[in-house]
């Protein structure tokens, strides 16, 4: 059956959606995670904020979102974006049935060559053995990811201060430790995460850093000018935690959130990488998965 490649629209992101989270429930199912419960499809609530991402990436990137189509739909599907000289790729998913019949790397190349003027890349992988050989085969340095969840011993939590709700008048701070972290600031997307997520900023004489808290309130995203500050902040969003909490996406140049984790009593896992090209780790650091 004939596939074409054609650049996403608005009206296929639905469609994107559906064919992410088959793609992303079967790896759930077919590679489990030993510490959650039983694999399953995304809420109601998680799949309205997917849908108002990947719109956010298609309005801003249109040239870095992609879809695979067949006569019985849309099949496979890739978001990428850039942000001043670094390329990151959002979603990349093909459907069950349909991998493994040459849809997966003519959908990433398309991707690719959205960001082929940029000097950095940035990725996170699940763990899907099939994923990581093709990133890897692409040029993108392979960082293990760690996870820390639980519950968080409330009696470990210090007094947090200096820290404070945040704001789009803080963008242009965040911008700046974005590129002093990363080597580039998140711009839009700053947008998009005020609209939908919760910010915490601290902004003293001896440091700065901002972190997110996603719409199931765990964090986000997190950036500091030093580990003292990213320590505070990582403290005041697990303060904020109501139940099982989670801090996804950490590697290893940032030992400093495992020690916050273990003095809360969390438990680490690993699962997934951070793939790179043309840098290193990110630190202090912890990237969001979607938008990096």
């Amino acid at each position: 059956m004939q596939c074409v490649i054609r650049p996403m629209t608005l009206d296929d992101v639905p469609g994107a959606e559906r064919v992410s989270d088959e793609g992303f429930y079967e790896l759930d199912t077919r590679v489990p995670r030993p510490w959650e419960t039983a694999p399953a499809r995304r809420s109601e609530a998680h799949r309205a904020v997917w849908i108002e991402r990947t719109r956010h990436v298609v309005e801003t990137d249109p040239g870095g979102c992609w879809v695979a189509e067949d006569d019985t739909g849309l099949v496979g599907m890739v978001t990428s974006l850039r942000r001043e000289t670094l390329w990151c790729l959002a979603t990349y998913a093909v459907l069950p049935g349909r991998q493994g019949q040459g849809i997966g790397k003519p959908l990433l190349a398309a991707a690719l060559d959205h960001g082929r003027a940029c000097t950095r890349g940035m990725l996170s992988s699940s763990a899907d053995p099939k994923a990581v050989r093709i990133y890897r085969q692409a040029g993108f340095d392979l960082h293990p990811q760690m996870y820390l969840t639980g519950t968080v011993d409330r009696s470990a939590i210090p007094v947090v201060e200096k820290v404070r709700e945040g704001s789009a008048g803080d963008v242009d701070l965040m911008d700046s430790l974005d590129r002093v972290t990363r080597g580039a600031g998140h711009g839009p997307d700053h947008a998009l995460m005020l609209r939908t997520w919760r910010l915490l900023v601290t902004d003293t004489s001896t440091g700065s850093g901002y972190a997110y808290l996603d719409e199931r309130g765990r964090l986000g995203l997190l950036a500091a000018s030093n580990r003292r500050t990213a320590v505070r902040l990582l403290w005041a969003t697990l303060a904020e935690a109501t139940g099982e909490a989670t801090v996804p996406h950490v590697t290893g140049a940032n030992q400093w959130v495992l020690d916050v984790g273990f003095a809360a009593r969390l438990d680490l896992h690993q699962e997934g990488y951070l793939g790179l090209r043309g840098m290193k780790p990110p630190a202090p650091y912890v990237h969001n998965g979607a938008l990096l």
